[in-house]
């Protein structure tokens, strides 16, 4: 064999080897879109599968494509890394499959729910995957509250515009008003006015301190109603992961009659529940947060827990709700939507309850994503509806 020979030999030999373990990682991260993330594993590779993974698919039909070209006399190598590359193609597209389901029933679940009010978008299409992300408004920060601040979005061409109050997630200890931002540009162009806030943190603070700072952002932005562009008697509270912990347990608990909805992504309302199902050695640590965060374990912070619990507060009249989860969220239990929906549906609250099978947290990353694409159809139809 000539030098030529053995170069070219050596070159299709290490592009075997890398086209393996492309394939290799692609199945990894395909299994995530059907599996809970691994304890050891960061739970971001689970959002990567399931948001971005239809364009993680066409790498891997690239690498179907190369397989086939090099396969010469290679036969059995070929023909099991096409079966593992069918296999991650298959699940990797899985979210997409399970968009599509869910956003053919989604407008009729939302308008059974809360009435005949539609977005303008379609609930999940395929050319949402190449829409480009919303348009940055103008972010005003203000001072609610002494060493508090919240980020103003004010709606587009809108006065005494509904105001939704974004509370962050973060475990109570972490997290501040400018995560996921992207959402809050969005609303802001579709007519609503955001105030994303930030408010003290455990262990420094434990609840109900947390309470008393989303009272307080609500307090101000009423005082500032005018000045805002905002109808303070139309206010949804939204959070996510810890934040939607607080929201649920404000919105239920505060019997405020300007408080029209509650929305919650991904969170924990039985506080109770949340401890007795938590593991000392999960990602989070939740027990240890959970402690720090209401002063205690139950047996001593029983009063703190309860006033937590969004969950033990729900009454008929309670205000509207949306809950978004996704099945195989590591961080934070579906249980805890799927439970809260049950106690909803008791008190005959109007309600709706959106789960995504292939979903972690923080699925709304990728607004063009598959929930994505699902929690902002749902969100506008919600708030649509809430604050009409």
């Amino acid at each position: 064999m000539g030098g030529f020979g053995v170069w070219s030999y050596v070159i299709m030999e290490c592009l075997r080897g890398f086209i393996t373990l492309w394939t290799l990682g692609l199945l990894a991260l395909g299994l995530l879109t059907v599996r809970r993330s691994p304890l050891r594993w960061n739970w971001k590779f689970a959002l990567l599968a399931g948001e971005f993974g239809h364009w993680l698919a066409l790498g891997a039909l690239g690498a179907g494509v190369a397989t086939w070209a090099l396969r010469d006399e290679h036969f059995a190598w070929a023909y099991v890394t096409l079966i593992l590359i069918a296999l991650a193609m298959g699940m990797l597209l899985r979210p997409t499959l399970e968009a599509e389901r869910i956003g053919r029933v989604l407008p009729a679940k939302l308008e059974a729910a809360f009435g005949g009010v539609k977005p303008t978008a379609e609930a999940f299409s395929l050319s949402g995957y190449f829409a480009s992300g919303p348009s940055k408004v103008v972010v005003e920060t203000r001072e609610y509250a002494p060493g508090l601040r919240l980020d103003f979005f004010r709606a587009l061409d809108r006065v005494a515009a509904p105001c939704v109050v974004v509370i962050h997630g973060g475990g109570w200890d972490g997290g501040d008003r400018a995560q996921l931002a992207d959402l809050n540009h969005w609303l802001a162009r579709r007519g609503f006015a955001v105030a994303a806030i930030d408010y003290r943190l455990a262990p420094q603070a434990i609840w109900p301190a947390q309470r008393d700072d989303t009272l307080a952002a609500l307090n101000f932005l009423k005082r500032q109603a005018v000045e805002l562009g905002v109808d303070a008697e139309r206010l949804v509270l939204f959070g996510r992961s810890a934040g939607g912990q607080i929201a649920s347990a404000v919105g239920y608990g505060s019997a405020d009659p300007a408080i029209r909805g509650v929305v919650s992504f991904y969170a924990p309302h039985d506080m109770f529940f949340a401890y007795s199902s938590a593991r000392e050695d999960d990602f989070l640590k939740s027990p240890q947060l959970m402690r720090q965060y209401l002063g205690g374990p139950p047996s001593l912070a029983q009063a703190n827990y309860e006033s937590a619990s969004g969950h033990q507060k729900v009454r008929t009249g309670s205000p509207p709700t949306l809950l978004v989860h996704g099945l195989i969220d590591t961080l934070v239990w579906n249980q805890h939507s799927v439970r809260l929906q049950a106690r909803l549906a008791e008190a005959r609250v109007p309600h709706v309850y959106v789960e995504l099978p292939w979903a972690t947290h923080a699925f709304e990353y990728n607004l063009t994503g598959p929930g994505g694409q699902l929690a902002t159809y749902a969100l506008e139809g919600f708030l649509m509806a809430v604050t009409r």
